[in-house]
């Protein structure tokens, strides 16, 4: 892995002219996630899932966009920009990519918020670069066994893995959707999207009580592994 921004202008410019190099965009948030995790949860969890593919594979690691669309959390802490501010974002820094002959792109996003920015940036891009460019975007979440949640059993569990700034003393049981039918669950969602604190009252879904290191490491370890096979099957179909 390169992360980019220690790089040096000469060594680098060598380095992709040496060989095809694949550049990574970790995408995250800013936003509450209970009394017990830190705002910056999603920013780091996606940092260190992009930071791992990276070093096994020899990709280029850009710096973490660390904001995100977080407004549904309102009135709790969120730091957020628009959908098209980040769509825009990506799209530059895809094109800034492209400009130095880098090709190939995955945007590996950690925040639900920005799913509607990152979806259909690989058509937007390739129309944009008239096909020069190959652009993947990749939410880590849809990589593991386990349901997902915020600031609950995995979310915590993962940054009890990779961080110190975890105040389990603090952590409290949020909205769980144990006994309710897909339709209640998809009903909650569809108001969670619009207005998070109203739909699970304290900020949380799920229950992050349990949660534990170990199994963070684990849940980390799936996500990476499926993940990175993800990848490297695009490279190989579309290289």
């Amino acid at each position: 892995m390169a992360d980019i921004k220690n790089q040096f202008d000469p060594s680098i410019r060598r380095s992709i002219i040496r060989k095809k190099q694949v550049a990574v965009i970790p995408v995250g948030s800013i936003e509450q996630h209970g009394a017990h995790l830190p705002v910056s949860t999603d920013s780091d969890i996606v940092t260190e899932v992009a930071k791992r593919i990276s070093e096994k594979n020899g990709y280029l690691l850009l710096p973490t966009l660390s904001y995100g669309v977080s407004f549904e959390h309102a009135p709790f802490f969120n730091l957020s920009i628009r959908e098209s501010t980040l769509r825009a974002i990506l799209t530059d820094l895809c094109s800034s990519l492209l400009a130095n002959n880098i090709k190939t792109v995955f945007v590996i996003n950690g925040h639900h918020g920005n799913l509607k920015a990152v979806k259909n940036l690989d058509v937007r891009l390739k129309k944009i670069s008239k096909n020069r460019l190959k652009v993947f975007s990749l939410s880590y979440w849809h990589f593991m066994q386990r349901e997902f949640d915020h600031a609950g059993f995995v979310e915590t569990s993962l940054m009890l893995a990779i961080s110190k700034n975890v105040k389990m003393k603090s952590a409290r049981k949020g909205l769980v959707t144990d006994g309710m039918t897909k339709q209640e669950i998809a009903k909650i969602g569809k108001l969670a999207n619009q207005s998070f604190p109203k739909a699970t009252k304290n900020g949380i879904w799920g229950d992050p009580r349990q949660a534990t290191k170990r199994e963070g490491h684990t849940i980390l370890a799936e996500v990476t592994e499926n993940l990175e096979k993800q990848c490297q099957a695009y490279l190989t179909r579309r290289m």
